[in-house]
């Protein structure tokens, strides 16, 4: 089994914490991700969030959310149309909320990567790849689980139970 995907490399630097992610002042209204997207990452840049596009991939460095558990952080990302972030690693939180909802996070040296670098995003049962369009440059991942890559490969874990009737190995 191998996903690719494909975007606009949008780099961040180290510790993006939740809260950076979206602000906890905004989520006094609503935690609606399609509501709150307008102000994703407005504590690092406030015309972040008018600047995505569909598919970019947003590159960070050490500790990618940091801070509170709250999955808002994540699926404000998501609503976003970012599927991937990229970094040089993760919160364990985020990163089990990013495999639950569906955001496929990617452990790597980030660093090889520029503001706007067209990246390809390769992972698969045995390798995950980054790559770097305009000269080939591979910065090899962390490879997931074969289970993690399903559970992503299906959108997240309710779309992955919600196909199998459960965990594997379980009765319903």
């Amino acid at each position: 089994m191998t996903l690719e995907l494909r975007g606009r490399a949008r780099v961040l630097g180290d510790r993006i914490n939740t809260d950076y992610i979206i602000a906890s002042s905004r989520k006094k209204e609503t935690l609606d991700p399609h509501e709150l997207k307008r102000w994703l990452l407005e504590a690092v840049d406030p015309g972040f969030a008018d600047s995505v596009e569909p598919d970019d991939i947003l590159v960070a460095g050490h500790a990618f959310g940091c801070g509170s558990a709250m999955e808002v952080a994540v699926t404000v990302v998501l609503a976003a149309g970012i599927r991937v972030v990229v970094a040089k690693s993760f919160s364990r939180t985020y990163f089990r909320n990013a495999v639950n909802n569906g955001l496929i996070p990617v452990e790597c040296d980030s660093a090889i990567f520029e503001e706007g670098d067209e990246v390809t995003v390769r992972l698969g049962t045995e390798a995950v790849e980054v790559v770097r369009a305009a000269d080939g440059t591979v910065a090899h991942a962390t490879p997931l689980p074969p289970f993690v890559l399903q559970i992503l490969t299906a959108g997240g874990l309710v779309p992955y139970l919600k196909a199998r009737g459960g965990f594997a190995g379980t009765t319903p």
